[in-house]
């Protein structure tokens, strides 16, 4: 039986849901983000126990299609762009659709009429917040930061990075500095 988590972001989620699974004694076959699947089937008043202690940690279940589709994109956004090592090759529209199984457009409009923003926007929005992530880490410079997310160059990552943030990536980079500067100096 598969049950499907709304806000499931993180390693630290799944090690949160594996242990509130535990506690209910449930057994599972796989938690992956978004996605759980338990291997006996589970009854109302352990689902509903499940449901609260979830929220509890700000996580939820969800029954609704849409709902669940929209995490399904969500989730295969966020595990293609903050936890593969490498972005796939294809458009990701074609990514998306051959991982859903499902046409592309009809993934689009439901997320656009839900979400309020696009498939693509979404995207663009992670994607900055990976950069963020790897100019913090320091380990790669920005023409190695473009190569790895498929920017078509490093200044089209730069104009994209000021749109969403209002900031540079070097004056960006250079606040974080100070901040952690200035907080290793209290």
């Amino acid at each position: 039986m598969k049950l499907y988590i709304k806000y499931m972001v993180s390693l630290r989620c799944k090690m949160l849901v594996k242990e509130e699974l535990k506690k209910l004694g449930l057994r599972y076959a796989i938690v992956e983000l978004g996605v759980v699947e338990i291997l006996e089937d589970i009854t109302e008043q352990q689902y509903d126990q499940l449901k609260k202690n979830l929220l509890k940690s700000g996580l939820e279940l969800l029954d609704n299609k849409k709902s669940i589709l929209i995490e399904k994109i969500k989730n295969v956004i966020t595990e293609m762009i903050h936890y593969s090592d490498e972005l796939p090759k294809v458009n990701y529209s074609d990514y998306i659709s051959q991982k859903l199984n499902y046409d592309y457009t009809y993934l689009s409009n439901i997320f656009s009429e839900v979400k309020g923003i696009t498939i693509q926007q979404f995207i663009i929005t992670h994607k900055i917040e990976r950069v963020k992530e790897l100019l913090l880490y320091d380990e790669l410079n920005l023409t190695e930061i473009s190569f790895k997310l498929h920017y078509s160059s490093v200044a089209h990552l730069s104009n994209q990075f000021k749109k969403v943030t209002g900031l540079s990536p070097s004056f960006y980079k250079q606040l974080r500095q100070k901040r952690k500067g200035n907080l290793e100096n209290m």
